[in-house]
């Protein structure tokens, strides 16, 4: 084996290149070390020099945190970088090289997302979930979030006591238009009666509240918000069975864009250096909820 000699000017050197790398690590913001083929200043932006983020408004927990601040936010803030969307967000636009500062979030109403034609954003997140119908016109992100639906509906009523998917077929549902929590009631639980279909997922929660449905179905994570903030009577009644494909949360992006790749090597380190599920502990982990079989 050869002998490692190290000259003290050596050692004197590389002191001087960690004291650099740390001081730039602390004033940037950025990420430690850049995405091969990402570089900030080659990206397809809208704006250059800036990470535009599209969400829906208002900005629910507990994908979006912090209280109402930046206008027009409602609800929540994503600037606050708290909420899981929000932390997500700003942890791709870090391995991408941006600081917050450079990140802009836009509103964008959630089915304009995923429709063709030009994006006024870099990204979007707001629990889009993938679908071939939708790539057709715009590019997704690999998964940031795997999706189970369920059902929330009100303590002593007659829905609150279904424990098969079969039992739901009687109740008068609801979920927020475009969305497949609509697409699972129809296509899975097909009630008796048509479900009403609601331009946000706040208006199906005031449905539910008013007595006009029996349940509304929404993604689990927003049944717990549901139940904990918005319904005092709210109760989970279960969580459906995965259908087909696994359901999965992407980010969405304009047809096409080159960006697409990078996003995906960005949300790639994520979840093999585990902040993905650090993340979901720290903003998604709730008690369990009962399956409906």
């Amino acid at each position: 084996m050869r002998k490692l000699l190290i000259p003290s000017l050596v050692l004197a050197t590389a002191a001087l290149a960690l004291t650099a790398t740390a001081t730039g690590a602390r004033t940037s913001g950025a990420a430690q070390e850049a995405i091969p083929g990402c570089a900030r200043g080659s990206l397809n932006l809208v704006d250059d020099g800036v990470l535009t983020v599209g969400a829906d408004n208002p900005a629910f927990p507990p994908w979006f945190g912090g209280a109402e601040k930046t206008k027009p936010w409602k609800v929540s803030d994503p600037y606050s970088g708290k909420g899981y969307e929000s932390a997500v967000a700003y942890a791709v636009a870090k391995q991408l090289g941006f600081t917050k500062a450079q990140v802009k979030w836009t509103v964008v109403p959630f089915n304009n997302s995923f429709r063709p034609g030009k994006k006024p954003f870099d990204v979007y997140i707001t629990q889009v979930s993938y679908a071939p119908e939708r790539a057709k016109a715009v590019d997704f992100s690999m998964s940031y979030y795997y999706v189970n639906q369920s059902v929330v509906g009100r303590k002593g009523k007659p829905i609150s006591k279904v424990k098969s998917v079969a039992g739901l077929k009687p109740f008068k549902l609801g979920a927020q238009v475009g969305t497949t929590s609509y697409t699972y009631i129809t296509k899975y639980i097909k009630p008796s009666s048509k479900p009403l279909v609601f331009d946000t997922n706040d208006a199906a929660v005031q449905a539910l509240k008013n007595g006009q449905i029996d349940g509304i179905v929404v993604d689990l994570p927003t049944a717990f918000y549901v139940t904990a903030v918005q319904v005092s009577d709210g109760v989970i009644v279960g969580k459906l069975p995965t259908r087909g494909t696994k359901e999965h949360f992407g980010m969405v992006l304009q047809k096409g864009n080159s960006l697409t790749g990078c996003v995906n090597k960005a949300l790639d380190r994520l979840w093999r250096n585990g902040t993905i599920k650090k993340l979901q502990t720290t903003y998604l982990a709730r008690a369990g909820a009962p399956d409906i079989k």
